[in-house]
C-alpha cells in the first residue's frame, strides 16, 4: 500500500457541502435545496448524452433494411451489424469507463463525446459492410463509456436528497431519445424516400453532438474524484465553481481527506483495478451491480425478438417486397410501431423517479423483476394450445416494459453507479454495464436459434425463471443507497 504525508483531517467532506442548505449572514435561510447553475449544466449535458444514445441506437435498427439493401447484407453480415454496437458497449464499458478513475471524469466525460462525433461522422461517409461495422462498434465504444461516466459525472455533482430522481431522469432520456430516433425517421423517410436516408438520419444528430462536446470543456471536474487522487486544492477549487451561487455560499471550502488515517495523519492510497472490486471489501457490491443487470438484460433484449409479433399483430403485415418503395414502407411501419411501444417505457421511467426516494433502490428493483415475470407469464399464457391470444400477448408485453423501466433497467443502473466507492467507481460502474452486455450479446446472436429449437413458450419460461433469479440475487445482494454517496469501502454487511 503506498503512503503519502497529509495532513490530519479537517473541514467537511465534499458531500457535506453539496447537501448544506445555504445560510447567509443575514438570517435568510432556504428551505430546500436548489441546484446551482453548474449543476444543472452538467446534468443538462449528462441527459444529452443517454438521449443520443437512445437516438442513435434506436435509428440503427430502423435504418437496418435500408443498410441491408446499400451493402447486400447476408444473414452472418446482419448479425454482425446487429450486435456490433452492444459489443462496442461491452469493450467500452470496462476499459473506458474505467479510465474515468485514472484520468478524471471531466476528461472522459469530453472525450467520450468526442469519440462518439467520430464515428457517427465516419458512418455517415461508409462505404463498406467492413467500415460500417467499425463504425457501429465505435460507436458503441463512446456509448460504453457514457454508461458509468454519465452518471457519475451527475451523481458526484448533486445533493443526496433526490439524487436517485436526477441520475434516473436523465436515464429516461434513453427511451425519449429511441422515440425521438423513431420521430427523425419517419421524418426523413417521408421527405426524402430513398435508400441512403439511413445516411440522413445519422448525420442529423451530428451538430447537436458537437455543441454538447464543447459545452462539456466548460463544467467542473469532479471534486470526489481530486479528493480520492489527493488533490485538495484543486478539490476545494472546483467545489466552489460547482456551488456558485448569488450571494455566494459557501465562501471558503476546507475539504478533509477520507483516506487520511485519523491515528497516523498518514494517507492511504487506495488501489485501483478491476481486481479490488472482488475483494471482501467490494465483492458484495460487485455481485449486486453485475447479476441482476446481467439477468435483465436477458430479458430486455430476450423481448426485442418478438416485437415484430406485436407489431404484425397491431398495424398489420406489408406484404414482403424488395423493391425500395415497399422497403421504405416497411421501415416507416415498424419506426411507427415502435414509438407507440416506448410511450410505456417513457411512463415506466417517469414512474421510477417519482418512486425512487420513498420506495428505494432495492424495493423498486425487487418488484420490477417480479412484475417483469408476471407480464412474460402473460405472454407465455397466449400461446397456450398453439394459438396466438394477441390482446393477452400484447398486455404482457407493455406490463414487461412498464414495470422493467420502473424497475431493474433503471435500478441497476442507477445501484451501479452508487454502491462503490469513489476511487473505483468507475472500474465498478463499467465493469457492471460490460458483464450485463454480455448477456444483451449472447441473446443477440442466441435467441433466434433457441426460438427455432426450443419454441416460443419455453423461451419466454426461461425468461420468466430469468427475471425470478433478478428479484433473488437483488434480496441476496441488497445494498440500498437511498442518500449515501460511498467515499470509502462496502463491508461485507447488507445496507438496508
Amino acid at each position: 500500500m503506498s503512503q503519502v504525508t497529509s495532513k490530519l483531517k479537517t473541514g467537511k467532506t465534499v458531500q457535506d457541502y453539496i447537501d448544506e442548505i445555504p445560510v447567509w449572514p443575514d438570517g435568510t435561510q432556504l428551505t430546500k435545496l436548489p441546484l446551482t447553475g453548474m449543476q444543472w449544466r452538467i446534468w443538462s449535458l449528462a441527459v444529452a448524452g443517454k438521449f443520443f444514445e437512445g437516438l442513435v441506437v434506436f435509428m440503427t435498427g430502423v435504418a437496418l433494411p435500408l443498410l441491408d439493401k446499400t451493402f447486400h447484407l447476408g444473414a452472418y453480415q446482419n448479425s454482425i451489424v446487429t450486435a456490433a454496437t452492444l459489443f462496442g458497449i461491452l469493450i467500452g464499458a470496462t476499459l473506458l469507463g474505467g479510465m474515468a478513475d485514472i484520468f478524471g471524469r471531466k476528461t472522459m466525460f469530453i472525450a467520450e463525446m468526442i469519440l462518439f462525433v467520430v464515428f457517427l461522422v465516419a458512418m455517415t461517409l461508409s462505404q463498406s459492410f467492413a467500415m460500417l461495422a467499425v463504425c457501429l462498434f465505435g460507436i458503441g465504444l463512446a456509448l460504453g463509456c457514457d454508461y458509468p461516466t454519465a452518471h457519475m459525472v451527475i451523481s458526484e455533482a448533486v445533493p443526496s436528497r433526490g439524487r436517485g430522481g436526477l441520475v434516473l431522469g436523465a436515464f429516461a432520456f434513453q427511451a425519449i431519445g429511441a422515440m425521438c430516433g423513431a420521430g427523425l425517421g419517419i421524418l426523413i423517410l417521408s421527405v426524402y424516400p430513398q435508400l441512403d436516408a439511413w445516411r440522413w438520419m445519422f448525420a442529423a444528430a451530428i451538430i447537436p453532438a458537437i455543441i454538447v462536446v464543447t459545452g462539456r470543456f466548460f463544467v467542473c471536474d469532479s471534486a470526489h474524484w481530486l479528493v480520492s487522487r489527493g488533490r485538495l486544492k484543486e478539490a476545494e477549487a472546483e467545489t466552489h465553481k460547482l456551488l456558485k451561487r448569488e450571494p455566494q455560499y459557501p465562501k471558503v471550502v476546507a475539504l478533509q481527506d477520507p483516506h487520511v488515517s485519523e491515528h497516523s495523519g498518514v494517507r492511504e492510497e487506495p488501489k485501483r483495478h478491476v481486481g479490488v472490486l472482488f475483494n471482501k471489501e467490494n465483492r458484495r457490491a460487485t455481485y449486486l451491480a453485475s447479476i441482476p443487470w446481467f439477468l435483465q438484460d436477458l430479458s430486455t433484449y430476450g423481448i426485442g425478438i418478438f416485437t415484430p409479433v406485436i407489431l404484425a399483430a397491431t398495424l398489420g403485415t406489408v406484404a414482403a417486397t424488395s423493391d425500395t418503395s415497399g422497403i421504405v414502407n416497411k421501415v416507416l411501419m415498424s419506426a411507427k410501431g415502435t414509438l407507440m411501444l416506448d410511450v410505456l417505457l417513457v411512463v415506466g421511467i417517469l414512474a421510477a423517479v417519482l418512486l425512487v426516494e420513498r420506495a428505494g433502490r432495492i424495493q423498486l428493483q425487487i418488484v420490477g423483476f417480479i412484475g417483469c415475470a408476471a407480464g412474460l407469464a402473460l405472454a407465455a399464457l397466449s400461446l397456450i394450445g398453439g394459438g396466438h391470444d394477441m390482446p393477452l400477448l400484447f398486455l404482457g408485453f407493455m406490463l414487461f416494459n412498464f414495470m422493467t423501466n420502473m424497475g431493474p433497467n433503471a435500478q441497476t443502473y442507477l445501484l451501479a453507479g452508487e454502491v462503490f466507492p469513489t476511487a473505483i467507481r468507475g472500474y465498478g460502474a463499467g465493469f457492471a454495464a460490460s458483464f450485463a452486455k454480455i448477456g444483451a450479446v449472447a441473446t443477440a446472436f442466441l435467441f433466434p436459434i433457441l426460438l427455432k429449437s426450443i419454441g416460443t413458450q419455453a423461451l419466454l419460461i426461461g425468461l420468466i425463471v430469468a427475471s425470478l433469479l433478478g428479484a433473488v440475487a437483488t434480496w441476496a445482494f441488497r445494498i440500498e443507497t437511498r442518500g449515501v454517496l460511498k467515499d470509502k469501502p462496502t463491508s461485507d454487511v447488507p445496507l438496508t
